[in-house]
């Protein structure tokens, strides 16, 4: 169901989470905190635990190499606490199995996002050509500054 992003047993139990090709996270590292949803689903909200917090604990995680522990601390710092472990929190549908799904899409996109490679920027010169429209704006600009003062000789 997670669009090719884990791998299976002939039984269909989930094993692990695929988010790129250098990184696997098992599903037992994975940790999944139900509660009652609020908003919309009549009785529902009441009596069922909808809502869904997928808990990853970045800094104690054996399947994640020290560079990537210190990318997700750097860029996913907002979602997780003191502790070091990350939260996700899902509640859209009515379903605690859809929200679980969508928990997890969740996790796997922001860890893409998270460990995509960051371009470097190259540093560049203006133009000789640029150097000389700014000089010239600037002596214009000098210019009708001056004509507005007026001599009291």
């Amino acid at each position: 169901m997670l669009n090719g992003h884990s791998t299976n047993t002939s039984a269909g139990i989930k094993l692990s989470i695929v988010i790129n090709e250098k990184l696997v996270i098992p599903f037992s590292e994975l940790r999944f905190v139900t509660s009652r949803s609020g908003g919309p689903g009549g009785q529902n909200v009441n009596k069922l635990e909808t809502r869904v917090e997928l808990l990853f604990d970045v800094v104690h995680s054996t399947s994640i190499t020290n560079e990537q522990r210190a990318a997700l601390t750097a860029n996913l710092r907002s979602k997780m606490d003191a502790d070091g472990v990350l939260r996700i929190v899902a509640q859209e549908s009515r379903s605690q199995w859809q929200n679980k799904q969508n928990a997890v899409e969740k996790f796997v996109q922001l860890f893409r996002i998270a460990l995509k490679p960051r371009k470097k920027r190259v540093a560049t010169k203006p133009s000789r050509n640029a150097k000389e429209k700014r000089l010239k704006s600037k002596r214009i600009r000098s210019e009708t500054k001056k004509l507005r003062k007026s001599s009291y000789d």
